[in-house]
């Protein structure tokens, strides 16, 4: 699998930001070049578009199910509209943005194929983060208790659970070929938030990474 470098671009230009709550929110502020068009597509309260701006000065745009969400965006000063991922994509024209971003909500989606396929029309590259439900204890969970997992990653119950579509990385990965996108660059992360080996095999990912972030290009 080949890696690109994404995050040393025009560095010493940029705005220091505080670290993010979230591991995965890192990683894709490191991945998106400076000064790029991003949209961010189930942005919740903003948290990644307010992050983008502050280190790598994008022209963010944000899309968002919930008025409540939309309401914490805007009081940040965030561009977002209301919308619906599987829904309202289709309004965006080609190639519109140079990064198309999901972050911990394809999961969450009625037709993930449709949202992804969207997602690389709009954009340049498709950024995906997203809960591995390959992940080891999630695989304990069902082996020995026979229940379904409740994780840090994955911490509601099933009857009260968001997610509809629970996908692995491997799934992940065969969704990427069956649509025609190619993996840019991916990094897995375990359950103490460390990235994990690049070096590492899918089978390896799968196993001991808890959730993982993709790059993704037609």
């Amino acid at each position: 699998m080949s890696t690109i470098d994404l995050s040393g671009t025009a560095t010493s230009a940029t705005v220091t930001a505080p670290p993010s709550a979230r591991v995965d929110l890192d990683i894709i502020a490191e991945l998106v070049i400076p000064g790029s068009r991003v949209l961010d597509v189930g942005c919740g309260d903003g948290s990644l578009l307010q992050l983008l701006e502050a280190r790598r000065q994008v022209d963010g745009r944000g899309v968002e199910l919930s008025q409540a969400g939309v309401n914490d965006c805007v009081a940040r000063g965030l561009s977002v509209i209301q919308g619906d991922a599987d829904r309202d994509l289709v309004y965006y024209s080609d190639q519109s943005f140079d990064y198309v971003i999901l972050s911990q909500t394809i999961q969450a989606t009625r037709n993930p194929r449709g949202v992804l396929t969207q997602m690389l029309r709009i954009g340049k590259r498709a950024i995906v983060s997203f809960p591995n439900f390959g992940h080891i204890a999630v695989r304990a969970a069902l082996m020995f208790r026979g229940r379904m997992p409740q994780t840090k990653n994955l911490p509601q119950p099933w009857y009260d659970s968001p997610n509809i579509h629970y996908c692995t990385i491997r799934d992940f990965v065969a969704l990427a070929q069956e649509i025609g996108a190619e993996v840019e660059t991916a990094q897995a992360i375990n359950a103490t938030g460390q990235k994990m080996a690049m070096a590492m095999p899918w089978s390896f990912w799968n196993l001991f990474g808890q959730q993982a972030v993709f790059v993704l290009r037609k």
